[in-house]
């Protein structure tokens, strides 16, 4: 009765299995993984955001399938280096993925996606009948590329090259070199690249080897996505964008306006206030970039000596411990949220290839996160 593109399961594992016992026993519960930051107790200027959407013209209805100049205005702005006819809104980042899912493929073609990464890809494409090839990121020190399995990962079918930058959860950033590298591959094949750069503002340090956007003259036609939800922590204002670059991207953009003309999914109220929140989310950025840094540094000393590994980061709102192989993954996380009270994720769930990952956000509170990082250390 319904359709095949549904056919994910929905049986809850065993982690979630846990948890809702716990939280149906309201037993504390020291949580490492919350990314929402309204729920992180950051201090937001709720006055001008308030302010923002109280724009008396956002009673009137006036479909703009591209999104209002005004706002895009302000999205060009961002980037400094973009005209305002090659952005077009969405809704969301997920939005966008859809709308360029459909616009490069036909169902059963292929996008190719790095691993680890974050895992609701396969969901967007499975939703638009798209096939998800993933191609790895590797580990020595730091992450790179693998360029020999992304090229061996070409297919005839395959249509366009994700990249996250930088990566969640992961924190790694393309480097110039590698994007050098990228942009040609996909040029050569055809294909185009999707980069989604929602955490491109949260770096931890300077590094002139590295891309923060793609944004600018490339040789493969190239989709820079990001929106709200990260640069002013405000994922509930529904609101993202696309930054069209390269070769074709007037024709790409115009065929993206009839798929955003079909759903007209972005509110006029967002819309008009996207100048001004842009303008005011510098002080809840600065928060977050200060939350995230000051975590990491307490997660990077609480390490020291323990028996895990903390990998490097760059950037974003994630950190990602290597344990002991004494256990499984899952049974990290369950010992830990049963005989500790921490919940963490485990690395599987981004589709890490080895044994034994745990993921953590950066963004709690700081008492939370001390302590749950604590707790952590005596169970390792």
């Amino acid at each position: 009765m319904f359709s095949s593109r549904l056919n994910w399961s929905q049986h809850p594992n065993r982690l979630s299995i846990l948890l809702e016992e716990k939280r149906r026993a309201r037993a504390p519960i020291l949580d490492l993984t919350e990314s929402n930051p309204t729920r992180v107790g950051l201090a937001y200027p709720q006055a001008e955001i308030l302010a923002a959407l109280a724009e008396p013209s956002g009673l009137r209805y006036e479909p703009t399938p591209r999104g209002l100049d005004s706002a895009r205005e302000a999205v060009a702005r961002h980037y400094h280096q973009v005209k305002l006819e090659d952005v077009l809104l969405t809704a969301s980042t997920s939005e966008a993925y859809a709308f360029l899912f459909k616009l490069l493929t036909n169902p059963g073609d292929e996008i190719l996606a790095p691993r680890p990464s974050y895992p609701l890809f396969e969901f967007l494409a499975g939703l638009e009948s798209v096939q998800i090839r993933q191609y790895p990121l590797r580990y020595d020190g730091v992450w790179h590329l693998d360029f020999d399995a992304l090229e061996k990962a070409i297919t005839p079918r395959t249509r366009g090259i994700v990249v996250v930058n930088p990566n969640n959860p992961t924190g790694s950033f393309l480097k110039r070199a590698e994007l050098a590298r990228l942009d040609s591959l996909a040029a050569a094949n055809g294909l185009a690249i999707l980069s989604d750069e929602v955490f491109r503002d949260y770096a931890f340090d300077e590094d002139a080897e590295r891309a923060s956007t793609l944004v600018g003259d490339r040789q493969a036609l190239t989709f820079s996505m990001s929106g709200l939800s990260k640069i002013a922590g405000l994922p509930q204002m529904k609101l993202g964008w696309i930054v069209a670059s390269g070769p074709n991207r007037d024709k790409a953009l115009d065929a993206l306006e009839l798929i955003a003309d079909t759903y007209l999914s972005v509110a006029t109220p967002v819309q008009l206030a996207l100048p001004r929140l842009l303008e005011v989310s510098g002080s809840i950025l600065q928060e977050i970039r200060q939350r995230t840094a000051a975590n990491l540094a307490r997660l990077r000393a609480a390490m020291q000596g323990s028996a895990a590994t903390l990998l490097r980061t760059e950037g974003g709102w994630y950190a990602v411990l290597q344990v002991p192989r004494t256990r499984t993954e899952e049974e990290w996380t369950l010992k830990l949220l049963d005989e500790s009270g921490v919940l963490v994720q485990p690395g599987f769930f981004f589709d890490f290839e080895s044994e034994a990952f745990l993921v953590l956000s950066l963004l709690p509170e700081a008492a939370t996160f001390a302590e749950g990082v604590s707790r952590l250390r005596s169970s390792l």
